[in-house]
């Protein structure tokens, strides 16, 4: 299991907004995997077996937990790849613990804090999403309640990070967000933790989709990916599909498979530049 967030080089969580079938988790894994080779951080898969704050009460969620983490547990015996996934109740977290290497805390519930607690318990690492309405400095005590509720727990075995928080854009107005490159600099040092640039939420435009699901600009996802590799992210995160205009969940704002390597080895060299 990945024991930690990875400081000296940069890493990257990707993979496909919501489980569907075998074929396709694989087949996005199985190429995350190869890339995985050039990326000196390497690659956590990602994948929601549950997305349960869609907009539209009719909207696809996805497999649910059992049938989730049993693909999830496929993903990682045919790839090698650690695993990352959603939790949204405090009940769900352990069982999830026991077959994924890191729970991830949605941006709407990161000041939740019975789920945020359950997480630290747990002992896996936690990435907690930063509201879209929060300022940097407004996560020191998202990261403070995980640390606490582990503090009793045996030391784990690696040292390094086990909890990172994720800049996901910031609302402007009512249908946009936008980054404040600034944040990267300034999460890290409120919460002392690995500061991660979600680049495919960061493009989403809640509620311009057609009959009220979220929409997206997905053009302008090089660009800040590139940008926040520059700033000082210390990780990626971005979703993707082989054809993102037939995802089931945020394909708008999906960055497409067969376009995710050049940008990402780009960024892993931008990175590299920037740290020496």
């Amino acid at each position: 299991m990945a024991a930690h967030f990875r400081l000296d080089a940069l890493f990257l969580i990707a993979g496909p907004c919501v489980l569907e079938d075998d074929a396709l988790n694989l087949r996005v894994a199985e190429h995350l995997a190869r890339l995985a080779e050039s990326v000196p951080g390497g690659i956590i898969f990602k994948a929601s077996f549950d997305k349960a704050n869609r907009s539209n009460a009719a909207a696809h969620r996805g497999p649910g937990m059992d049938e989730g983490l049993a693909a999830l547990a496929r993903v990682r015996a045919q790839t090698g790849l650690p695993i990352l996934t959603d939790v949204h109740l405090p009940e769900q977290c352990q069982s999830c613990a026991d077959v994924v290497d890191v729970l991830q805390i949605p941006a709407f519930l990161c000041r939740q804090t019975d789920l945020l607690v359950a997480a630290g318990r747990t002992n896996a690492p936690v990435n907690v999403k930063k509201g879209q309405w929060m300022h940097p400095e407004g996560m020191r005590g998202a990261v403070e309640k995980v640390r606490q509720s582990r503090a009793a727990l045996p030391a784990s075995r690696d040292p390094g990070p086990d909890v990172a928080v994720t800049e996901r854009g910031t609302f402007f107005g009512y249908g946009d967000l936008v980054v404040d490159m600034r944040s990267f600099g300034r999460m890290r040092h409120a919460c002392d933790a690995p500061v991660i640039f979600d680049a495919t939420h960061s493009v989403q435009r809640p509620g311009h989709g057609a009959g009220g699901t979220s929409g997206g600009a997905r053009e302008f996802i090089p660009a800040l990916t590139l940008a926040a590799a520059a700033a000082g992210a210390d990780g990626l995160f971005m979703e993707t599909h082989p054809d993102p205009d037939r995802a089931p969940s945020d394909g708008p704002n999906m960055m497409p498979l067969s376009r995710l390597d050049d940008l990402i080895l780009r960024a892993v060299d931008i990175w590299d530049r920037v740290s020496r």
